[in-house]
């Protein structure tokens, strides 16, 4: 049977830097690292990340833009590798960049070029796809792997397998199947960073607009549980679409509300009545365009059941009814576009079963679980790369301390 020191499953993002942080580590030489996969190149998902461009990184990549059932799990890893180590990299590799908002840092060229860099980083390492991996078995002190190319022997073994989300790409549940016939829980994986569908009588109001694009303020829950996104959202066919309204799905539950403001920063009512007062002939539609949109202001209108209706003949009442649609917008999801778009996947390895400094099981010893198998997402921006980075660094080091 092959024997390997370390076999990494997975050639993602967490994958291919967990075998460039164990094999640049000093007294390494010699460390026999396989890394597998079942998909014919590697890091599929950078190579379509950020438009094409690798959204690699957030420089805001501090815990409490993770969600995970144990919120502080992420801290060590987080701390142990910055987003600024990882642009040190990108600086070093020659690769040019820049920050596009919010901390989100971006490619000037293409996203190939941070999959070179990972690969060239991990060389030494043997990268064996279009190879599936079936199971993970203990094994005396270590493991076998079984694989469509025949089983494998290896003191370590580091699952970086992803998670079911853009399953066109191929992804799978083997990383919850090997945790499981470990002993590891699981919470139950779910459609992150995705779509979000409505009931007929709201599609009735999105249908009309789809393929418009505004700035919205989207937010779900109320009091210390609140969360509030302020980018762009898109009507679609289907409901609702945008980096807003994808960062709110993390959060929202079948059953919830969320609210969505169409015009932030700008009381409506109020403008309303101030624009009533200055000369209040126009429509209703036509004094709700110097804030939206024009085809939006003529949904509203239509809603509120004032299409061709004038401004001066509205009272307070009713204008703050039209503000209200606008400012705060009710809507009740029935649902979301499900994984077949969703860009992460939510839950995932318990991570009550793994040491947070390492990522290893456990009551696993050699068992390692890293990237988006585990049971921490990101927001939207370069935050789920960032956890990729920090996890694989850290189980990469556990896994050369232990060598040394």
């Amino acid at each position: 049977m092959e024997t390997m020191d370390t076999v990494i499953l997975g050639a993602g993002a967490a994958g291919l830097f967990c075998a460039g942080s164990i094999l640049r580590a000093d007294g390494m030489e010699g460390h026999r690292v396989l890394v597998l996969d079942h998909a014919a190149a590697p890091g599929e998902k950078i190579r379509i990340s950020g438009g094409g461009r690798c959204n690699f990184t957030n420089l805001a990549s501090v815990p409490d833009r993770f969600l995970s059932r144990n919120p502080r799990f992420s801290a060590s890893a987080l701390a142990g590798f910055r987003p600024q180590e990882f642009v040190a990299l990108v600086d070093n590799a020659g690769i040019a960049w820049h920050e596009k908002m919010l901390g989100q840092l971006f490619c000037d060229g293409s996203a190939r070029q941070i999959i070179d860099m990972l690969l060239h980083r991990m060389r030494g390492a043997e990268l064996r796809l279009s190879t599936a991996v079936e199971a993970v078995t203990q094994h005396g002190d270590g493991f076998v792997i079984t694989t469509s190319a025949g089983p494998v022997r290896a003191g370590r073994v580091v699952v970086a397998t992803g998670g079911r989300s853009i399953p066109k790409m191929g992804a799978t549940g083997i990383g919850y199947d090997i945790a499981r016939s470990c002993g590891l829980d699981l919470v139950e994986p779910r459609a992150g960073l995705v779509p979000l569908t409505f009931a007929q009588q709201d599609l009735d109001k999105c249908r009309p607009l789809a393929g418009l694009s505004v700035t919205a303020a989207v937010s779900h829950g109320t009091g210390r549980h609140r969360a509030q996104f302020r980018d762009g959202l898109l009507f679609t066919h289907r409901g609702l679409s945008g980096p807003a309204i994808l960062q709110i799905s993390n959060f929202w539950r079948p059953g919830d509300e969320i609210l969505v403001d169409l015009a932030p920063d700008i009381d409506i009512a109020a403008g309303l009545r101030e624009a009533r007062g200055q000369g209040g002939r126009v429509g209703i539609s036509t004094a709700l365009a110097r804030w939206l949109p024009a085809r939006l202001a003529d949904a509203v209108a239509l809603e509120c059941g004032l299409q061709g209706a004038r401004l001066a003949d509205q009272g307070n009442e009713m204008l703050q009814r039209v503000g209200a649609r606008v400012n705060r917008w009710g809507l009740r999801p029935v649902g979301s576009e499900g994984w077949r778009t969703a860009e992460v996947t939510l839950g995932g390895v318990d991570t009550r079963g793994l040491d947070s400094r390492s990522l290893v099981a456990r009551t696993v010893p050699g068992l390692y679980f890293i990237g988006e198998v585990v049971d921490v997402t990101g927001w939207l921006g370069g935050y789920n790369f960032q956890w990729a980075w920090a996890s694989a660094h850290a189980a990469g080091g556990d896994i050369a301390a232990a060598r040394r």
